[in-house]
């Protein structure tokens, strides 16, 4: 499902002129800092996983107007559209490099794989650093013993950390919060994290309830992913109420997964006009995600219902 086809395109149109005629102001879209990076990155941030549903014309149109905007922070993987979506960014970014806070990632496991990631996204991006590249879709134990078993990809982050090739490292992942946890207790040099949240979550395989205490309690970058469900939460809410309770959360920064120019001014105007959600205001959409929550929205984490007798609101405890 294409995230917010109504919104984002009805409104395109009305929307764009009137913006485009306004210049940016400095300081529009509220900033946090990037945990122990120390780095100032805007609350939301265009994300590069569907650009390659967009035309390249329409797609880099989308990257230009997010910077216009405001935006600093443009998440990317060298996976998405099979390196296309770098290479949006490298035909649009490198003007403004200075300006902006790159990321990309690998879903190689080994470093071998690894550092040949890192070498073509570089080249897609025309940059010759990342500022956060990350250990990509960590899904599976398996996954964690390859990264950190000799020649395993770990030694590929830390060496192009060490050669400047990247400012920062981290890792992402959605199957599983057991499997974060698993990365962080092997491993207590990364400076970010990048984790699903979202008001279904803490009712099935939560990474809000078990990764994220401890991701605070390290001091990590903090970055939210899959804010709308891909799209599937906005049967029961709407999209300002989506990133109003990402944002509630202590996260530093979300990625959004724009293909429109009408999706990123609607996402800058929430994000400029974002005021925090109360406790009780957080109980009460966690309350009403309820219902909907499990692998049927969240098909992107094991699917722990299919086991017998499973409970539709399991919160799964391994085994």
């Amino acid at each position: 499902m294409k995230r917010r086809v109504f919104v984002g395109g009805a409104f395109a149109g009305l929307a764009a002129p009137a913006a485009r005629s306004q210049k940016p102001k400095a300081g529009d879209i509220p900033m946090r800092v990037f945990g122990k990076t120390g780095e100032k990155l805007t609350v939301i941030g265009q994300a590069g996983g569907r650009l390659d549903l967009a035309p390249l014309d329409e797609a880099k149109a989308v990257v230009r107007r997010a910077y216009d905007l405001g935006v600093n922070y443009f998440d990317n993987a060298r996976a998405y559209g099979k390196g296309r979506s770098e290479e949006v960014y490298g035909a649009v970014l490198p003007e403004f490099r200075k300006n902006v806070f790159i990321t990309t990632k690998s879903v190689q496991r080994t470093r071998e794989g690894a550092e040949a990631d890192l070498a073509l996204s570089l080249k897609a991006m025309k940059t010759d650093y990342l500022d956060l590249w990350q250990i990509h879709s960590v899904s599976e134990m398996e996954d964690v013993d390859r990264i950190f078993a000799p020649g395993g990809a770990i030694e590929a982050f830390e060496a192009a950390k060490k050669a400047g090739k990247c400012r920062f490292i981290g890792f992402t992942g959605h199957h599983d919060p057991h499997v974060h946890l698993e990365m962080l207790k092997r491993y207590d040099k990364y400076d970010t994290i990048l984790m699903p949240l979202h008001a279904a979550d803490p009712s099935y395989l939560s990474f809000e309830q078990l990764v994220l205490p401890l991701a605070v309690e390290r001091g990590l970058g903090i970055q939210g992913m899959k804010n709308f469900g891909n799209a599937k939460l906005l049967s029961e809410f709407s999209v300002r109420e989506c990133l109003r309770y990402v944002l509630s959360l202590p996260v530093h920064c979300t990625a959004i997964g724009c293909t429109t120019i009408g999706q990123i001014e609607d996402d800058v105007r929430f994000a400029r006009e974002f005021q925090p959600l109360t406790a009780s205001e957080m109980d009460a959409m966690r309350k009403r995600g309820q219902p909907i929550a499990g692998p049927a929205l969240e098909d992107w984490k094991r699917n722990v219902q299919a086991r017998a007798g499973a409970s539709p609101l399991l919160k799964y405890r391994g085994g």
